[in-house]
Order: structure tokens, then sequence, then C-alpha cells
């Protein structure tokens, strides 16, 4: 327990100067608004060009695991539309968004130093494979799903074309494929440039953090409590629990399995925000699930921690 809570209370640290700076009007909403788009635009689109561009992809991956953690997390993703759709009347944008909300778990603020703690850091070869295919897969599923979603009642090509040309403009997606182009063809990165990316990805999670608090401020969970408590369902409990069924069907290494449940049960990300802000949808839902998934998970992680040390 004491281990979560040194990784955990210094998130919501951060998070909660952002909330008191805005509240207590230290701070603009508008400078939040800036912050936000700094993050959103440069910052963590750095973060991920350089993490996957270092990325060791052939010592990381595991079709088991890859399989059976990226299959829960669509399931999860499905849930999460159907549930906002029919049980909680949102519109379909809304949907996508909250689905969103329980497909990208925070497998780098949380997921990295959670398993590190417990298992040492031999056994984040695991973390690492899921880490270089999440933002590409679930930022590539929730684009093309929401782009469907907004341009229905079009023909397929004009939705194929709104498709591509949403990917394509999307830094974090750019960044992405850089990264992994970077990777791929072996090309070094300038001494240089690299120190300069390095510099920019320092402020990336403290400065989202941070804005993270100020949105807080503005989108309290007013009306939206079952939704949230939905989506902290689907996140903290069904995602991982998929993963344990398959990956045992599927006869996944045990250091891969116990970084798959780990990395599965984690709090939705920041960048869950991050995709409602781009669209403008369901942002109340997306900052507060992450706030709220994130604290609760201080019970469930441990609860799957425990679960872990039976097999």
């Amino acid at each position: 327990m004491q281990t979560l809570l040194d990784v955990i209370l210094p998130v919501f640290l951060v998070i909660g100067f952002g909330y008191v700076a805005v509240w207590r009007k230290l701070f603009p909403v508008s400078g939040i608004d800036g912050v936000m788009r700094f993050t959103q635009s440069f910052a963590i689109p750095c973060l991920l060009f350089q993490a996957i561009a270092r990325l060791d992809l052939k010592a990381s991956f595991d079709p088991g695991l890859l399989g059976s953690f990226y299959t829960g997390a669509t399931i999860c993703f499905c849930l999460g539309i159907l549930g906002a759709r029919y049980f909680f009347k949102r519109d379909w944008e809304d949907c996508v968004a909250i689905g969103f909300c329980c497909l990208f778990s925070n497998s780098v603020l949380l997921g990295l130093p959670i398993t590190e703690r417990a298992y040492g850091p031999d056994a984040l070869t695991g973390n690492f494979a899921i880490t270089a295919f999440h933002s590409p897969f679930c930022y590539g599923l929730g684009i093309s799903v929401m782009e469907i979603v907004r341009n229905r009642g079009q023909s397929p090509l004009v939705m194929l074309r709104a498709t591509a040309r949403a990917m394509f403009r999307n830094a974090l997606v750019l960044a992405i494929g850089l990264g992994f182009a970077v990777n791929l063809s072996g090309l070094p990165v300038p001494q240089v440039l690299d120190d300069a990316l390095s510099l920019i990805v320092r402020a990336a999670l403290p400065a989202a953090l941070f804005a993270l608090g100020g949105v807080l401020y503005q989108y309290r969970p007013e009306g939206d409590g079952r939704t949230i408590a939905m989506v902290c369902g689907i996140a903290l409990i069904v995602h991982p629990a998929i993963f344990w069924g398959m990956a045992k069907a599927t006869s996944v290494p045990p250091d891969f399995f116990r970084s798959g449940v780990l990395t599965a049960a984690m709090a939705p990300g920041f960048n869950a925000y991050i995709f409602a802000n781009l669209y403008g949808r369901a942002k109340r839902v997306a900052a507060s699930s992450v706030l709220i998934a994130t604290g609760a998970s201080i019970l469930t992680v441990w609860v799957w921690l425990m679960l872990l040390e039976n097999l």
C-alpha cells in the first residue's frame, strides 16, 4: 500500500496544484488552455517520438501478451461506447470519447513505476512492449471510430478521407509514426536535437498534470457520477480480468503475464482527456475519470498484486 501511495500521491499533488491555482485565481483559465495546447501539440508528441525511437522492439515483442492486452482494450472500448449510449443516452461522439477513457490505461506514469517497484526493473520488458504499441493502437482506433461517427451518413470514401485527414493532421499520431520510422530505419537522431527534445519532454507530464488540475476545476463531475463509475469499473476491473483469462489461455510467460495484468489494471491515462479535448466531447467525464480512477486504483491495484502473488 505504501508503495502505491509513493507512486500515486505525487501525481495527485501536481494535479492539486493546478486545481488550487485556478480555484484561487492564481492562474487564469486561459493559461490552462495554453498549457493544454503546449502539452497536446508539442511536449507529449516529443515524448512519444523519443520513447518509440529508442525502444528495442525485437526484444519486447510477444504475440500472446500484445494480443491479450489489446483484445481486452478493444472490448473495453466497445463496452464504454455501448454503455454510454444505451445506459446513459449520450450522443455518439460523446460515447466514443467515453469509450476512449476505457481504452487508454496509464501505462507510463503508473504502469511502469508500479511494476518496477513490485517486481524490479528486469520485469519491465512486457511493459515496454505494451507501451510501444499503446499510443499508436489507441489513437488509431479512437480517431478512426470518431471520424466514422462524425461522418455517418456519408459515403465510405468520404469517411475514409475524413479519417485519413484526421490521422495525418494529429500531432500525436505524426510523432508516433516518426518515432517508428526512426526506430525501424536505424537512423541516428543528432545529439543536439535529442538534447533539445529531452528538455521539452521533461516538461510534458508535469505540465499535463498541472493543466488537468485546472481542467478539473472547470469540469467538476456534476451529474456524470454513474458514467464515471462505469468508466472506472471497466478500466480497473474488466480490462485486467479479460487479459488474465486470455493470457492464461495462450500461456503467456509469467513476467509478461504480470506486466500485462498490472498495465491493464491502471487508471485511464491523461491521454483520455487529451482525446476528449481534441474533439470537445465528454471532457467532464474524461477529466474526472482520470482523477477518480487514479485514486481508486490504490485499492484495486493492491488487490491485483495480491492475486498475482498466488500464481
